[in-house]
């Protein structure tokens, strides 16, 4: 096992975490920002007015992309099963 391998595992991985995690952080980013908006127009200051309309949302999105979350999570580690099989031998 070289050190390329073991970078190359570890770009995947966070290449991957990434891929999942941006869908779910974007769209919470994007309610906060539109939620921000509304209270500073209507200075409106309430701290669960933020919180629980984000919190919706992202579990939306996770539930929404389950599929796509798990079938690129199976692809990554079916891949890194493969690559024990050549590591072992």
């Amino acid at each position: 096992m070289t050190t390329d391998f073991v970078l190359y595992i570890a770009r995947q991985a966070l290449t991957t975490a990434f891929y999942i995690m941006l869908p779910i952080l974007g769209a919470g980013m994007i309610v906060g920002l539109l939620i921000g908006v509304f209270q500073a127009a209507t200075q409106i200051n309430e701290m669960t007015l933020t919180f629980v309309p984000k919190i919706v949302i992202m579990f939306l999105v996770v539930f929404l992309l389950m599929p796509w979350i798990l079938n690129l999570m199976m692809d990554f580690t079916v891949e890194m099963f493969n690559y024990m099989v050549l590591v072992t031998q």
